[in-house]
C-alpha cells in the first residue's frame, strides 16, 4: 500500500505573519481560513500554517532536539539569503557574512515562528542529480527531481 504525503503542517502563534512568510518564500497560491493557511507552491504538497496559540519554537540547530526541519536545494546562496531575510526570516547558521562567491555549502535558517529549514547549494545541471556539499563532491543525499525554488 502506498503512503502519500498530502501536506506539512507548520504551527505558528501567529499565522498571518508565518503564512505570509512561506508563501513570500515559496511562491504560489494562498488559501486563508481564520484557523489555517493553505501555501499551494508549485512542486509541492500544500504547506498548511496551523494556529497554535500555545506554540513555543523547536530547539535551534545547535545540537539541541529539532521537531522537523525542511531542506530546499537553491543555485544561488546569497541571493535565497536575502530572500529569506527579506521575508521576514532569520539566519541562524553560519552567523558571518559569506563569500559573494561562495555557491556550496548550507545555511540553516528559521522563519517567524522559529521553525528551522536549510537551503543547501543545488546544482540543477548536475548528471548526478545530487545537492553539493561545502567540499563540492556530490552529497549521499539525492535531490527531489520536481524540486522547490524559492521565489527571489
Amino acid at each position: 500500500m502506498p503512503i502519500t504525503l498530502t501536506s506539512v503542517i507548520i504551527d505558528a502563534t501567529d499565522i498571518e505573519t508565518e503564512g505570509a512568510f512561506w508563501h513570500r518564500l515559496l511562491g504560489g497560491s494562498v488559501h486563508r481560513i481564520p484557523t489555517h493557511h493553505f501555501v499551494q507552491a508549485p512542486g509541492l504538497q500544500v504547506v498548511v500554517v496551523r494556529s497554535a496559540p500555545g506554540h513555543v519554537p523547536p530547539g535551534r540547530p545547535d545540537g539541541t532536539s529539532r521537531r522537523l526541519h525542511l531542506d530546499f536545494g537553491v543555485e544561488d546562496l546569497a541571493s535565497a539569503d536575502r530572500t529569506v531575510a527579506e521575508a521576514g526570516g532569520t539566519r541562524l547558521r553560519p552567523t558571518g557574512e559569506s563569500s559573494a562567491d561562495d555557491h556550496t555549502g548550507s545555511r540553516v535558517h528559521a522563519g517567524p515562528a522559529g521553525h528551522p529549514f536549510c537551503l543547501r547549494a543545488w546544482d540543477r545541471t548536475a548528471p548526478d542529480n545530487r545537492l553539493r556539499r561545502p567540499d563540492g563532491e556530490a552529497s549521499e543525499v539525492p535531490r527531489v527531481r520536481s524540486g522547490v525554488r524559492l521565489r527571489a
